[in-house]
């Protein structure tokens, strides 16, 4: 009897005016995925007696054949598949059953059709509605980066072939939803995170947590990518509700860093305002960017960086990334210093810089090695992946887990230089994978002094990346938070699937592209917008202050102190009257003879020479090694 009643229960709502019994009885409410789910209800009689071929062993029959029916409903008679389905969407009992169309007449043989028809609108209004939510979703997942507001002057070009992003509240009804669906409640699919520990919200609730996690200073380019664990993961990196939270401690470090990278490139511009540097005033955020990388790289288990870039920003990098002495930096500027190495050494934008400090995020020693590229460009590319494949190798690192590489690019450069490409489908061959390499572009929307619609055909510099499958996280570099949230992800995306990731820095260049050009000459709506910009040291400060998590106070100590770094390194900088190459190498030489050895070395062996004396010569060979 309980099998009875439990699909009487099921296949008939009760009726509400008819409750003769009282005792606890079953009701199956659901069938999904295999598993049932039983509430009590209180009346069976009502409906027994409304379909009263249920009573007796029949019932054995008709749960047998609901079950048949829900596999397949071609698997039961028409008849008994418009009932089920009357009964499924509601039907009162006594009028699921409609009797057979008969032969005689047409006009009585719709009135199950009119029946099913009048049943049906619910369930499959229901089914379309959640569709169209799910595919509501992973439009944003798709295509929320082209709405989303990277571009800090706000006059981004990007050319999507002007297809209308249809996401949003004003889209709705391009799914076949209504204003009226808002405040619905639907079930959330397993492709998305924006529910945290709820599997459905009201679509009003879904679309705001989707446009948190699509729109906003972050736009995430990934669902080209092929492999379903690494889409489920970078969903749940950026969907999860309350992700994007760091501590108060985190904010000040950032602020920290954004201070050190500020004031370093305006000393450089009061102490040598005509002196070529390749400033990185627009792109500051690049600096803690980079120092997050390392830091979330270090708690991994990376013991050493190889890093390459172009000239923007370099000097920069060094002071703060690398920790170069100041004094050996500013003593660059004299042009009176003298190389005491052999050679003339290069331009101090073009210089690399090996050091081992400790890292004081993981507590761990980590060695940083900065290439040089006198090539300015992105000819250092495979240099610094063939760099980090020899440390892997003779290091036994075959996964790449103590050794990675960090290579930084300009936007134009990026999308132009046909060594990007190169470098990139080198990054998965078997003999030459380095296990991953993070890529940070800054992103300045110019190159040169060419606009990026002249310049590409592609709607981001970064699309080269796609190649590989190789998620892109574009992020507005005014917002130093996002940046932070950014680095701290593709760090983790480098060590959990070892492959190559890249972030867009989408920013300005304050300058021009030497501190002794004019852009105002080449693009001067640009920088007419450029020129009302506001700092973004300036604008953190204020939201920080705003927060209370520092005082103007604080702030002020923090850049005096730095401002008294930089003057007393400045000071000690004239001292410098000679030029060693060998501070500038990339890569320490330990074995290789002093300066004042060599020098007596290649003295002696061009004597002999000389000489014709080959007992002299052997004995200085014999000496070198």
């Amino acid at each position: 009897m309980h099998r009875l009643r439990t699909t009487v229960a099921r296949l008939g709502p009760l009726a509400a005016a008819q409750t003769a019994q009282t005792a606890p009885q079953s009701r199956l409410l659901a069938l999904e995925g295999g598993a049932r789910t039983f509430q009590p209800v209180r009346s069976l009689s009502a409906s027994v007696a409304a379909e009263p071929f249920l009573n007796g062993t029949s019932s054995n029959y008709v749960e047998e054949m609901y079950y048949a029916w829900l596999e397949d409903r071609r698997n039961v008679h028409k008849s008994w598949d418009i009932f089920f389905r009357n009964a499924n969407a509601g039907a009162p009992p006594g009028a699921a059953y409609q009797s057979p169309p008969p032969l005689s007449g047409p006009s009585d043989g719709m009135t199950g059709v009119r029946m099913l028809v009048g049943a049906q609108p619910n369930v499959e209004k229901l089914v379309k509605d959640h569709l169209a939510v799910q595919s509501l979703i992973r439009a944003y997942q798709v295509r929320g980066h082209h709405i989303a507001k990277l571009d800090p002057l706000g006059i981004s070009c990007v050319d999507f072939d002007d297809a209308p992003c249809t996401v949003g509240f004003q889209n709705v009804g391009l799914y076949g939803l209504t204003e009226g669906d808002l405040d619905k409640v639907f079930r959330l699919p397993a492709s998305t995170f924006i529910g945290g520990n709820a599997s459905a919200l009201p679509l009003r609730e879904i679309i705001r947590r989707l446009e948190m996690a699509y729109c906003q200073h972050i736009g995430v380019e990934f669902m080209f990518i092929n492999d379903v664990e690494q889409c489920q993961w970078i969903r749940q990196k950026f969907e999860t509700p309350g992700i994007m939270q760091f501590s108060l401690e985190e904010k000040r470090t950032l602020l920290g860093r954004m201070i050190r990278s500020t004031r370093f490139e305006e000393f450089l511009q009061r102490k040598w305002s005509s002196e070529k540097r390749f400033g990185l005033e627009g792109c500051e955020s690049l600096i803690p960017a980079l120092k997050t990388i390392i830091d979330r790289s270090s708690q991994c288990g990376v013991e050493s960086v190889i890093l390459g870039m172009p000239h923007r920003g370099k000097l920069n990098v060094l002071a703060n990334v690398i920790r170069k002495d100041l004094d050996q930096i500013f003593c660059q500027f004299d042009s009176k210093l003298e190389a005491a190495d052999e050679g003339s050494g290069d331009v101090k934008y073009h210089l690399g810089m090996y050091h081992r400090r400790m890292n004081r995020v993981s507590d761990r020693y980590i060695t940083l090695s900065l290439m040089a590229n006198p090539s300015h460009l992105e000819a250092v590319d495979p240099v610094v992946q063939g760099k980090t494949k020899a440390e892997q190798f003779y290091s036994g690192d075959t996964e790449g887990k103590r050794v990675m590489s960090i290579l930084l690019h300009g936007d134009a450069a990026f999308a132009g230089q046909g060594i990007v490409y190169e470098t990139f489908h080198l990054s998965d061959l078997p003999s030459y994978t380095t296990h991953g390499t993070i890529h940070v572009v800054v992103n300045n929307q110019i190159g040169f002094t060419t606009d990026p619609r002249m310049a590409r055909s592609s709607p981001y510099p970064t699309d080269v990346a796609r190649v590989v499958n190789a998620p892109i996280f574009h992020v507005n570099a005014d917002d130093p938070e996002a940046v932070m949230f950014v680095c701290n992800v593709a760090a983790e995306w480098r060590n959990t699937f070892h492959k190559d990731v890249v972030v867009d820095l989408v920013s300005y260049r304050r300058n021009g592209h030497n501190e002794m050009d004019e852009p105002m000459f080449t693009q001067p709506l640009m920088y007419k917008q450029i020129k009302k910009q506001k700092g973004v040291l300036q604008t953190f400060v204020e939201k920080l202050v705003a927060e209370g998590v520092v005082t103007t106070q604080h702030y002020e100590e923090e850049v005096a102190r730095y401002d008294k770094i930089c003057e007393d390194a400045f000071a000690h900088s004239k001292d410098e009257k000679i030029l060693h190459i060998k501070h500038w190498l990339d890569s320490p030489w330990p074995e290789t003879k002093s300066d004042s050895t060599a020098v007596g070395i290649t003295s002696s062996f061009r004597h002999a020479v000389v000489s014709g004396s080959s007992s002299a010569q052997t004995e200085c060979l014999r000496s070198v090694a």
